[in-house]
């Protein structure tokens, strides 16, 4: 933790209070929105290769369908009605980015994309995502509260607290009620702005949405470009200087140096270098990236995984200690805000989704191939759970763990003698299940 203590944790809506959460209303409407930006995201995932954590749009759009609502009689929904809405919500974000970057590789392969293979690959990523999540709640979440940032969440939470201050300020007078009702109006008018822009610039084609500038020798190869996109530019805002100067010298060593000398070396070569597909000579900067600097990346991503899991073991361990002694009768330790699934439920569905893997026909899949998916399952979850709350998801490299796992479990594939057609589906799918869990 660096030497800084984290800070005490106190919840917004106390333990004491008594409130609706999980509603039929509220599922409903985050199932509604999670298939709307599910839908916009798989679109966008595979036109760019990324996509935007969609938490805050959705309870933006959640809170203002409800007050809607309300002004037609029906009772208004409550901060934590709409906190599940945008987790239901934005999960669908998330699922059709795991699905989008790894699942055409199947048909580029020349096999069919079957219906079952990718529910199947979206339900097991999903219900591995959440139980690997279990354990680690306490050990990234509330140990370290204060320490991780968690860009996107704080913003989301900070969304929902004006809305539910605001509420209150119309039926109270005071400073603090006006104060913070201010602060509402800032948040708001910050979502104004921000959809004010992305409107001309995507919806109208009002500018340019990522200027690029190639160099020429002796910087052949090198370029700068800049994605300026009101989310990325919150991100950047809430994660603070440090983080996000980290982020930058990473895209300056990739753009700046890697790909240049890639360039200055390779130049000369006539024929293509593996992994590439075409000489050095031909490709662009952002061709040379995709084909050399991503696995590097990818490497980079994997070796800083396995150096932060080792020095999280001890905490992790702990935190399972303590769930183990805590929840193995099923009873909460604490109030509302500290409880979690029982730790044999966790282990007992981890056990259940290895059995429903090598017994699912589409996904060609057996008893390794299960484990593999657990074990990656479990460090590239720790490792994403620890980039989300210092960048945020919007900037997580979750492509770059995609490519490490595909990358490990084709080698130990080839270790163990398994090439051959039906084997590449069997990768494909142990990293898509990892991808989205």
């Amino acid at each position: 933790m660096n030497g800084v203590p984290a800070l005490s944790h106190r919840p917004f809506v106390p333990d004491s209070a008594q409130m609706a959460e999980l509603t039929l209303r509220a599922v409903i409407m985050g199932v509604l929105l999670g298939m709307v930006f599910g839908a916009s995201s798989l679109y966008l995932v595979l036109k760019v290769g990324l996509t935007v954590s969609a938490s805050i749009p959705v309870a933006v759009i959640a809170i203002t369908l409800f007050r809607l609502a309300s002004k037609a009689g029906v009772r208004d929904s409550t901060i934590l009605e709409n906190n599940i809405v945008q987790t239901a919500g934005s999960a669908g974000e998330s699922i059709a980015f795991g699905l989008g970057v790894t699942m055409p590789a199947i048909l580029i392969l020349g096999f069919d994309l079957e219906i079952a293979r990718v529910m199947l690959v979206a339900v097991l990523g999903g219900l591995l995502g959440i139980l690997m999540m279990i354990p680690l709640r306490r050990t990234l979440i509330v140990a370290r509260h204060g320490e991780l940032k968690y860009p996107e969440g704080t913003a989301c939470a900070e969304v929902l607290k004006a809305a539910e201050i605001s509420k209150s300020a119309r039926n109270a007078q005071g400073g603090e009620a006006r104060g913070d009702s201010g602060r509402a109006g800032v948040i708001f008018l910050g979502f104004g702005i921000g959809l004010l822009y992305k409107t001309i610039n995507v919806a109208l084609k009002g500018w340019k949405d990522v200027p690029e500038k190639v160099f020429g020798a002796p910087l052949k190869g090198g370029s700068v470009g800049v994605e300026i996109s009101p989310e990325l530019l919150g991100v950047g805002y809430i994660i603070g200087p440090r983080i996000a100067s980290i982020m930058c010298a990473g895209g300056v060593l990739a753009y700046l140096l890697l790909i240049p000398l890639i360039k200055f070396f390779g130049d000369a070569l006539s024929v293509p270098l593996a992994p590439g597909a075409k000489l050095i000579h031909d490709m662009s900067p952002n061709q040379i990236r995709g084909a050399y600097v991503l696995y590097i990346g990818a490497g980079a991503v994997a070796a800083g995984g396995v150096v932060s899991l080792a020095k999280a073991l001890p905490t992790i361990w702990g935190s399972l200690g303590g769930s183990l002694k805590g929840y193995g009768g099923g009873k909460a330790a604490g109030g509302r805000t500290d409880q979690d699934i029982p730790m044999k439920w966790v282990l007992v569905g981890c056990l259940a989704i290895i059995v429903v893997i090598m017994l699912s026909a589409p996904l060609h899949m057996n008893l390794l191939g299960a484990l593999l998916i657990l074990v990656f399952g479990f460090l590239f979850s720790t490792v994403s759970s620890q980039l989300t709350g210092e960048i945020g998801s919007s900037s997580n490299p979750i492509s770059g763990m995609t490519v490490a796992t595909l990358l490990l479990t084709c080698l130990i594939f080839l270790l163990v003698g398994w090439t051959g057609g039906p084997y590449y589906v069997t990768a494909l799918s142990v990293g898509a299940i990892v991808c989205i869990a």
